[in-house]
């Protein structure tokens, strides 16, 4: 009889613990499994144009980011007022999204192997988009690559922000962890 409290492992979290991990050890020379840099969130955010004037689009952009992600999304307010755009401090201007542990690995899961591949004219994706402290940042300039999507329910195709934050200190380290992971950078030769 199976164990009724066994835990639920992701395939990408069984990946990374049985191939990433020794692989940036042997790459880097980590002398413990602890230094070993790894993927602690991924961020999704989206701000909605109009939405000053229409209360509707952040609900619609709420739902379909929930529907991405499998985890609640909740609409970002403005920080402060700007009268040029018509825009009140904490007035609804967009959607957001944090997902961590297994929500996470399967989030990352479906969009390398479902979603990226479902964009016209895919090369890879951009290997630059690094803010020097290991954290990687893509955009997604439509939602309808995802294919928890309705294409024939959506009122407008809108794109997205993806954040992935590593533990990596440098950029090489978190390069190679989401290389390893299985994210499709282009293939340019890096200058040493």
């Amino acid at each position: 009889m199976p164990n009724a409290t066994a835990k639920y492992t992701t395939r990408l979290k069984k990946k990374y613990e049985d191939e990433v991990v020794p692989a940036l050890m042997k790459k880097f020379g980590y002398k413990t499994v602890m230094q070993v840099p790894r993927l602690e969130k991924i961020c999704l955010n989206q701000g909605v144009k109009g939405s000053v004037s229409d209360k509707k689009l952040i609900d619609d952009a709420v739902t379909e980011m929930t529907t991405i992600a499998g985890q609640k999304a909740v609409p970002t307010m403005s920080k402060k007022d700007i009268s040029n755009f018509k825009l009140r401090k904490h007035m609804p201007i967009g959607a957001r999204v944090t997902l961590r542990g297994a929500n996470m690995f399967d989030f990352m899961d479906r969009l390398v192997a479902i979603s990226l591949p479902r964009v016209r004219d895919f090369k890879g994706i951009n290997d630059k988009s690094f803010d020097g402290r290991g954290n990687y940042t893509m955009g997604v300039t439509e939602q309808i690559i995802f294919p928890e999507i309705n294409i024939d329910k959506i009122n407008r195709i809108s794109g997205m922000d993806i954040t992935f934050v590593t533990s990596a200190r440098t950029n090489e380290e978190a390069y190679e962890l989401l290389k390893e992971l299985g994210m499709p950078f282009k293939n340019v030769k890096k200058e040493a």
